[in-house]
């Protein structure tokens, strides 16, 4: 079974390299939509494959990183990423140029890598992400895979490259979370009310 949840966030960026001048050559913002599904065979004790109240805790404060916040890729113009990081108190720095493609890579491996460090407390078995999809306009979405999210043809993505700024991570409930996630710890799900 597959379920989704949809998650949203206000995002500038530039991708270098692309046909498109204005994308290339402008710094530039999207209203993205965020889906990330789910798949198990199980539901757990409450007839589910996972609660969606779960997907609020550590998966929406990792995907709100990127909320009002300026991508780049860390291998962008030195200049352009010190204005950046100058002028915009939230900034993430990104080991990949800022796609809808390569953000559906990252943000499968973010979510993949949290489920896979948490330990589940209410019978959830075998929940994997099935895929991830981001809408960067109303017209236009790119959705990756397992097999896209850890392909070597796009380029392996080192989750450890990625960085925050520190405005970014102070407003988490744990300021050390992705550190954390980073030294594989494991995180414990509520237990049910």
């Amino acid at each position: 079974m597959i379920i989704r949840k949809l998650f949203k966030f206000e995002n500038a960026h530039i991708v270098r390299n692309c046909t498109s001048r204005r994308c290339k050559y402008s710094l530039h913002g999207h209203s993205y939509k965020i889906e990330v599904l789910f798949e198990s065979n199980y539901l757990d004790k409450g007839q589910m494959v996972y609660d969606f109240g779960l997907t609020k805790l550590m998966i929406k404060e990792l995907i709100d990183s990127f909320d009002h916040a300026t991508a780049f890729w860390s291998e962008d113009d030195k200049v352009y990423i010190e204005f950046i990081k100058k002028h915009s108190l939230r900034w993430v720095s990104l080991p990949v140029s800022p796609s809808a493609e390569q953000f559906t890579r990252v943000i499968f491996l973010m979510v993949d890598r949290v489920l896979a460090q948490t330990k589940m407390q209410n019978g959830e078995k075998d929940v994997k992400v099935h895929s991830v999809i981001v809408h960067e306009t109303d017209t236009g979405y790119a959705q990756a895979f397992r097999e896209d999210a850890y392909s070597k043809l796009m380029g392996k993505i080192d989750l450890s490259a990625i960085e925050f700024s520190d405005e970014v991570k102070n407003e988490w409930s744990d300021p050390k979370m992705w550190d954390k996630l980073l030294n594989n710890e494991i995180f414990v799900n509520p237990k049910p009310s």
